[in-house]
């Protein structure tokens, strides 16, 4: 009888886009904040937008729409990245600060390296996504 098990290849990402964009825990590297955190949501806010552009909707109604839907996942990408950096989540109401919170949130999550290694919001996933 043969007992040996066939290796199974894992493709799984250590972080789901849906614990990305909708959970605060855990770090995030530098690359994932600038996709998940600007790219993503850039293109997603213009393809909405353009939909319900042509839908006929108001475009106060499509700014509402887009930014409510927008803001927890970007609290959340953000929480991540200051967890990186070990800093506690809250730094990310920072963005609300006109234009400095906005500069140093950019600054801090999109320009400075996290900490190497585990920090006490989990471990050093540079490399691994």
């Amino acid at each position: 009888m043969n007992t040996t098990v066939s290796p199974v290849v894992d493709f799984a990402e250590p972080m789901s886009p849906w614990h990305i964009f909708f959970s605060p825990r855990g770090r995030i590297p530098r690359k994932i904040f600038w996709i998940y955190g600007v790219v993503v949501p850039l293109a997603l806010g213009a393809y909405a937008h353009g939909v319900l552009s042509i839908a006929g909707v108001r475009e106060q109604a499509v700014e509402l729409v887009l930014n409510a839907g927008l803001l927890w996942s970007a609290l959340a990408v953000s929480a991540k990245r200051w967890h990186d950096r070990n800093k506690s989540g809250w730094w990310a109401l920072l963005q609300f600060v006109p234009v400095i919170g906005t500069l140093w949130t950019l600054v801090e999550n999109g320009l400075l390296r996290g900490t190497p290694g585990p920090n006490r919001f989990g471990d050093d996933l540079t490399g691994q996504l």
